[in-house]
This record gives C-alpha cells, sequence and structure tokens, in this order.
C-alpha cells in the first residue's frame, strides 16, 4: 500500500457516543460566529484544488438534502475517492459523517447524494464497494 494512502487512513477522525450537550447529531463544533458559506461558494473555492467535482443533480441534492459540508469535508471526500481509484472501484458509495455519496471513482464525480435520514432502509445497488470515512 502507498505511503499516502496509509498516512491518510490513520489520520481520519473516529467518532463515537453522544454528541455534547446543545449539539445535534451531524452537527460538529464548529465557531458559530464564523460567517456561513453557501455550499456553492465552498464548490467554487475547492475546486482548483480536489480531483472530486459535483455533478449538476449531486449539487442539487445536496442543497435540497442540507446536508452540511465544509472544507475539510470536501477535502475527506477527496481522499476517500483517491481510496477508491487505488483499490480499482468503478462506483463507490462514500459515507461519511451519515450521509452518503454515490462517486464514479473512474469520472472523479458525485452522482448523487443522501441525507443520513433519507438513506436509513435503502439498498444501493450498481456500486462496485464502498468507503468509510
Amino acid at each position: 500500500m502507498d505511503e499516502l494512502l496509509i498516512r491518510s487512513r490513520m489520520n481520519l477522525p473516529v467518532t463515537t457516543g453522544i454528541p455534547a450537550a446543545g449539539q445535534h447529531p451531524g452537527q460538529t463544533g464548529r465557531d458559530k460566529s464564523q460567517p456561513q458559506v453557501s455550499f456553492q461558494q465552498l464548490l467554487e473555492r475547492t475546486a482548483e484544488k480536489q480531483e472530486l467535482a459535483f455533478s449538476k443533480h449531486a449539487a442539487e441534492r445536496v442543497v435540497a438534502r442540507e446536508i452540511a459540508l465544509s472544507e475539510a469535508d470536501l477535502a475527506r471526500l477527496d481522499v476517500g475517492l483517491r481510496i477508491a481509484r487505488d483499490t480499482g472501484l468503478e462506483d463507490a458509495l462514500l459515507l461519511m459523517n451519515g450521509s452518503a455519496f454515490i462517486v464514479s471513482a473512474k469520472n472523479g464525480r458525485v452522482i448523487t447524494a443522501l441525507s443520513g435520514s433519507e438513506a436509513a432502509g435503502k439498498v444501493i445497488t450498481n456500486i462496485s464497494g464502498a468507503v468509510i470515512l
């Protein structure tokens, strides 16, 4: 296994237990004083730095399903894409922060996104593997 893959897996956070008081599931302890950035602005800022891209459909689903993604989350999805490619997956399911993202590893594109509540009880087919971030 290459060094980058090993290092990236060693630095992934593991979260267990119950969220801190006043914190809703799926919400991180972000500073409330930081200005909120729209998903579109976040995508535009990180597009040059990452291999991962969102299809128009996936971007609409992220906004409509109110899936919160930070720059760090987009970087983790990019790492997931690289892991999927390195293991030979063509279409992969990336699970992160309770949300599910279907990704074409071959094209480097997120095809669609599901929120945690929406993904519960669903069967996802036509994928070649899953990466848990």
